[in-house]
């Protein structure tokens, strides 16, 4: 239990204590505005406050979680022990900036609500965030000065105990196109077809040819990636693309019986969400239409959710998730880096800045993607493999949660996806290897 004085609360400043001590460090904590309940207390003491207290942590509040505004600011990097911070505000204080703040900052995803230059898909692109342009996108930062405030607090008090929470692992597994080549019907088969032609792509045609008449379809690696969960122990969550063709929704029909049986079977065995088609970010109609659909074939309401192609807009898109009553989100990260795009590897619940409050919404920022690895970064396998390995180790040594966002297809061997099998197999060797 830890004692915590700051001469006036906000919902902003709760959300934030919550996280930093309850989710983070696993201990209780109690907020006073009571200065003489605070200097008599026998508690491990942290003042949140500009006033001088005897016997306690302190931190001096920037003022940011006190404002109801969303505000352009004016943001300024320096380092505490090793790390990057900003919102400094005392030199003389146990902790030089407003951790909580800062954290807050980060965690709200602030910078998002503020405007920006969208890509080509509406989204808010890594680039464009301070951790990305100060250098700490590959930092869980968050959870990092959390340990860091930890050790601090340790020092004062040495009672002062944190639950050690352990590293975690969630594999997530997005299905856009269950197959290359079977059921899409007679209309697709020959235009795609044609196109191969016309490119002069015959080993394209040769595979579908031997798909089609009874070979193994490339993108059909269901079977394989049971089996491998399974060595390990683990349990994915599938992510299931239903919405209407068109440009960026290519999956297969919904009245394939094919593709319902394959919904059916995984949710039998495995948690499965929606993967709110692209055309949905614009009609909550078709959303529900997808969601009422998926929600039918898994015989209960879906829970979980992630955007394609990671549309992602604060706060509509969570608005209409929890009008839906889905209760986890699976699309924070970003398409174009690895890395922590709320500088934390810890889930959080939503907090809704237009209207100041947190949600029941719970958020599970992911680190990495096989199509950022192999596309966006253009990586080779060996590179892949480096750079996913440093992320996992960075969450290892704060002991929180790695998630990975893998496609059915990117396990096939097949066109660019070719020799990546070893990427996830040799990710999950270094998740679990002691």
């Amino acid at each position: 239990m830890i004692l915590i004085y700051s001469p006036k609360s906000s919902p902003r400043l709760e959300f934030i204590l919550k996280f930093i001590f309850n989710d983070i460090q696993g201990v209780e904590f109690q907020l006073t505005q009571d200065l003489n309940e605070f200097e008599s207390s026998k508690l491990s003491k942290l003042n949140y406050s500009s006033e001088k207290i005897d016997g306690c942590i302190q931190i001096v509040p920037e003022g940011f979680l006190f404002e109801t505004d969303i505000l352009q600011k004016e943001i300024n990097l320096s380092e505490w022990g090793g790390n990057k911070v900003f919102f400094e505000t005392s030199k003389d204080s146990d902790v030089p900036f407003d951790l909580f703040a800062a954290s807050f900052y980060l965690i709200s995803r602030y910078e998002e609500y503020l405007p920006f230059s969208a890509d080509q898909h509406g989204r808010f692109e890594a680039n464009q965030s301070l951790a990305y342009k100060h250098g700490f996108l590959h930092d869980p930062i968050v959870d990092q000065w959390s340990c860091k405030l930890a050790g601090t607090i340790q020092n004062k008090f040495p009672e002062y105990k944190t639950c050690e929470r352990e590293f975690k692992y969630i594999s997530t597994i997005d299905v856009d196109n269950a197959y290359a080549y079977l059921y899409k019907g007679t209309v697709r088969t020959i235009g795609a077809t044609m196109r191969d032609l016309l490119k002069l792509n015959f080993n394209e045609n040769i595979k579908r040819f031997q798909a089609l008449t009874g070979e193994k379809d490339p993108f059909d690696t269901y079977g394989y990636l049971d089996a491998l969960h399974k060595q390990y122990g683990i349990e994915p969550h599938w992510f299931f693309l239903v919405g209407n063709y068109n440009t960026y929704d290519k999956n297969l029909p919904l009245d394939n019986e094919s593709f319902q049986e394959l919904i059916k079977e995984i949710s039998e065995n495995a948690e499965i969400g929606i993967h709110p088609s692209y055309e949905s970010n614009k009609d909550f109609k078709q959303l529900k239409k997808e969601f009422d659909y998926l929600s039918a074939l898994s015989k209960e309401p879906i829970k979980k959710s992630r955007q394609h192609y990671l549309k992602l807009l604060f706060n509509e898109t969570y608005q209409n998730l929890l009008k839906l009553g889905i209760k986890e989100d699976y699309t924070l990260g970003y398409a174009g880096d690895v890395g922590f795009r709320a500088g934390t590897c810890t889930p959080f619940y939503f907090y809704d800045l237009y209207a100041e409050k947190e949600t029941d919404l719970k958020i599970f920022p992911f680190q990495v993607m096989d199509a950022t690895l192999n596309q966006y970064l253009k990586l080779n396998v060996e590179g892949a493999i480096e750079l996913v390995s440093e992320i996992i180790n960075k969450v290892k040594q704060v002991n929180g949660t790695f998630i990975s966002l893998w496609h059915n297809e990117s396990l096939s061997d097949h066109g660019h996806w070719k020799g990546w099998e070893s990427v996830y197999k040799t990710m999950l060797e270094n998740i679990f290897k002691k």
